[in-house]
């Protein structure tokens, strides 16, 4: 059983070890709820994903979705759509307490709303720690 929460602690899940997919989204609602370029999100079956203390707050983000989030500190945690994903749920992965565990993304999605920028990433230099800190 993989674990997570939110920033602060007040919200915390397990979720079934095994998600039937992984992938990034660049959707702009995606984008707007995270205040982040992309989020990476795990699906489940929505009984393979337990609530173990506190409770999300739900907020309709689209006329079909609805994304759950810490009421105390803003993290989002799950996305869910009867219309798009019936029966299933979207688990933010970066929430969970060890996003290694589970198989890495096999898709980009909604790459038509991708801020241009995004494209090219892999092409930065890339540093351990922030830059001039050790």
């Amino acid at each position: 059983m993989l674990t997570g929460g939110c920033h602060c602690g007040a919200v915390r899940y397990e979720a079934s070890p095994a998600p039937q997919r992984h992938s990034i989204c660049h959707c702009i609602d995606c984008r707007r709820s995270a205040g982040a370029p992309m989020v990476a999100w795990a699906v489940y079956a929505q009984g393979d994903v337990r609530i173990t203390h506190g409770a999300p707050k739900k907020r309709a983000s689209s006329e079909h979705g609805r994304r759950y989030f810490c009421a105390d500190c803003g993290t989002g945690l799950f996305y869910t759509s009867d219309a798009y994903l019936p029966g299933l749920i979207d688990v933010q992965t970066a929430t969970l307490d060890e996003p290694d565990q589970i198989m890495a993304p096999q898709a980009l999605v909604q790459v038509g709303e991708r801020i241009g920028w995004m494209e090219n990433l892999h092409g930065l230099p890339a540093f351990a720690r922030y830059p001039g800190q050790g």
